[in-house]
């Protein structure tokens, strides 16, 4: 779902100055994993837990901005907490939905468009002052800045099409499920076999991802006469988790590797 989806060695230079991860198989696993895991865990806090909306989205609002604030002030890619921040975005990215549709009374639709609208104004403002949209090469604070504002707002807009799907086109569960698994299929194969935007392609597939990963969360909790698997919360927060910390952990290892291999030119 990128120029580069293969789990070949990436260049040497990515490992000098890039602050974010190579756009791989590897990647999309751990991406569809921490949604699917911020969207359990966000249930877990608020239901389950029965903290309450307004608590939870506090501390989950909280939670992104430090782990945010904390990846700002790196100098080089953490694994760790870089996909802590992709996490963080995501509960983040649905309290704010939530507050877009039901709070504020937009309801799907105007809150879908809006949030549009605003994404595509956070990439033209991006393009305009640095001149690109990498999404796999950050070298400045200023750059990676506007890479976390489109990563927050389009988990938020994931969020909310994924709630439209859902509740309000009359595709229902399975028929959203379906759509949206349809739309990531095409993604891939845009990728691998046309000359389209290997970017615009990629936040295509970082937006539908996160409907992706509410669908999947939603199979993992739901209990079995609504067609789920029954694991609750707990349950699929755990196996989701261990699911990004091993994958975090290979990638962290895979980058000791490369960087002790390189630290001569270092």
């Amino acid at each position: 779902m990128s120029a580069r989806t293969s789990e070949t060695a990436p260049p040497s230079d990515h490992y000098v100055d890039s602050k974010l991860p190579m756009i791989t198989a590897s990647f999309w696993v751990m991406k569809i994993s921490a949604t699917t895991l911020g969207e359990t865990a966000g249930d877990m806090l608020s239901m389950t837990l029965k903290v309450g909306y307004a608590i939870s989205s506090i501390i989950l609002v909280s939670s992104f901005l430090v782990s945010v604030v904390a990846q700002l002030g790196t100098k080089r890619y953490h694994p760790a907490l870089y996909w802590t921040v992709i996490l963080t975005t995501s509960t983040a990215g649905t309290t704010m939905s939530d507050y877009m549709d039901r709070s504020l009374g937009l309801g799907y639709v105007k809150g879908t468009a809006i949030l549009v609208t605003i994404l595509f104004c956070v990439f033209a403002v991006w393009r305009f002052s640095t001149g690109t949209l990498s999404v796999d090469h950050v070298r400045s604070r200023k750059a990676e800045t506007f890479y976390w504002i489109a990563i927050l707002f389009s988990n938020t807009l994931g969020t909310s099409l994924g709630d439209f799907l859902a509740d309000s086109s009359g595709l229902g569960f399975a028929g959203g499920a379906l759509l949206i698994g349809g739309l990531l299929a095409l993604v891939l194969l845009l990728t691998f076999f046309t000359t389209l935007s290997r970017v615009a392609l990629f936040w295509i597939a970082f937006v539908l991802t996160r409907p992706f990963g509410a669908t999947v969360g939603d199979v993992l909790t739901k209990t079995r006469d609504k067609g789920g698997l029954a694991l609750g919360t707990y349950g699929s927060s755990a196996i989701l988790l261990a699911i990004l910390v091993a994958f975090v952990v290979r990638s962290a290892i895979r980058e000791h590797e490369a960087r002790k291999a390189l630290r001569p030119a270092l």
